[in-house]
This record gives C-alpha cells, structure tokens and sequence, in this order.
C-alpha cells in the first residue's frame, strides 16, 4: 500500500515538471479518488476488525458455555438413577395435598353455603324492617347490613329529649314495630347500644355520658320486653358514649341509639351442619 502511494507521489512530481497543466490536472483528480478509494478501504477493514473480534469473543463464550454443559450433563446422568425413588415419593405426597385440597375445598363450600344462607336470613330480616319502618324519614332511621350483621340506627330526636334517656311516645310506636319483626324472627339475639355526642353530660342526675347511654339503652330493652314482649333473654343493653362517632362535623348523627342484629352462634352452626348433610356438598 505504500509503494502505490510512494509511486503516486513520484509520477505526480514527474508529471508536474514534463506533462501539460492539463494532463496533470486529471493525474491530480486520479490520485484524489485513489486517496478516497484507499481511505474507504482502511474504514471497512477497521470494521471487519472489529467484528472479527466481536465474533471471536462470542465464539469463546459459547465455547465455555458448551464446556459447563457438558460438565452438568454427567451430573444430570448421575441423578438419573434417583429419579424412580423421587418420582415414587413425590407422587405419595402429591396424593396427600390433593387430599388435603379436597378437604379445606370442602370446608370452604359449607362455610360458604352457611354464609349464604344467613345472608338470605338477613335480607329477609332488612326487607321484614323496611317494610314496617319504610314510612318513616331516612334520617331519622338508618337500616344496613355490615359483615354479615343488621344494623338499625334511630336517631336521638326521635327516641330522646335533650339530655333525658326517657322514650317519647312517638319513639315507643317506632318500637312497637321494631318489636313485631323481631318477634317473627326468634333465630336473632340483638344488642341495643346507647351512643351520645361529645359534649359532657351536666345535668347532675347521672354522671356522665357513659351513664346516660347505658340508661337510654336499658330503657329501650324494658319498653320491648314489658310492653311488647320481647324475650329478655334475646337483649343486651349497652353504653357506648361518645366513643364511636359516625361524623365529625355533624354531632347529631352521634346521638342515636343502635339495635345490633345477628343470628345466634348456634344457629349459625346449625347451618353450617345442615350444608355439611347437603348431598351435594358431601359428594
């Protein structure tokens, strides 16, 4: 490659001094594309440089990677010879997880089958107090179901004076109502919780809002058992005071008084039994 260029050089110094403006003119633009010719030259065959070693070190990475599984491959022929006893084993235990599969699926469909069938009570027990309690202003009386439980929330202005935990008589026909549904439906025990605000309790005659929530509660449970009825084994009274507020902008809406409705726990395992005896489930 030198003595191209060397020889170039020395016709182009000959030329220059013998041969006319023009021939050297067309001498020099040869010697021009010559000189690019050989420039492209030198970048492809640093290319092809590059590449070779590109391609050599890929070639002893798959040299190496072909030498570890060859390696592994004894290995893996070694370990051929426990595969039987592996195989043996893993199928007793995989019997036993499908066995125990089978058992919690089992488990899961009666405890569904349960639930679905106290949801089915509940809503039963909800349409049952809408429809006693449907004339009555939704702010005055909630009625929802939460986790599988009734919840009727009436309001303090419909039960109570200010500061008093003695029934009105408008309340005591709300009651009245109350009382008829949950007469018909003697699967449910039910707790009436006597809820306040947060302002203290100052009247003098009880002391506190602990006192005033529990005694509103125990004053609803007398009125449903001596004036309708209600078994007192069914009640529970309680005092929640101001401990559990639903709003903390609207203080009435914590004044109110909650009957907790739910089937009792042997009931509930009742049902569960009976969806265990349901062919279906058994099979």
């Amino acid at each position: 490659m030198k003595k191209i260029i060397l020889a170039c050089v020395g016709i182009t110094v000959l030329l220059s001094s013998c041969v006319p403006q023009k021939k050297y003119a067309e001498l020099e633009a040869k010697h021009k594309e010559a000189q690019d010719l050989l420039n492209s030259a030198t970048v492809k065959l640093n290319s092809c440089l590059e590449e070779k070693a590109t391609a050599e070190a890929r070639l002893q990475t798959l040299a190496d990677q072909n030498t570890f599984l060859k390696a592994n491959n004894q290995v893996l022929i070694d370990n051929m010879g426990n595969l039987t006893d592996l195989s043996a084993k893993g199928a007793q235990n995989l019997e036993k997880s499908l066995e125990s599969i089978r058992e919690k699926d089992l488990t899961i469909r009666k405890l569904n089958d349960a639930i679905t069938r106290r949801d089915s009570v509940n809503l039963s027990l909800v349409q049952s107090l809408k429809g006693v309690l449907g004339n009555l202003d939704d702010e005055d009386i909630e009625i929802n179901v939460e986790k599988g439980v009734v919840f009727v929330s009436i309001s303090d202005k419909l039960l109570f004076s200010s500061g008093s935990y003695t029934v009105t008589s408008k309340a005591k026909e709300v009651l009245g109502k109350v009382a008829k549904v949950v007469n018909n439906k003697p699967d449910f025990d039910f707790m009436v919780e006597g809820h306040t605000d947060d302002v203290p309790y100052r009247s003098g005659v009880l002391q506190d809002n602990w006192d005033l929530s529990a005694k509103r509660a125990t004053s609803i449970v007398r009125i449903l058992q001596k004036d309708y009825g209600v078994d007192p084994k069914r009640m529970t009274a309680a005092g929640r005071a101001e401990f559990i507020p639903v709003s903390t902008t609207d203080k009435s809406k914590n004044r109110r008084t909650r009957i907790v409705v739910l089937p009792k726990i042997d009931q509930f395992y009742e049902m569960i039994e009976e969806g265990m005896k349901d062919p279906a489930i058994a099979n």
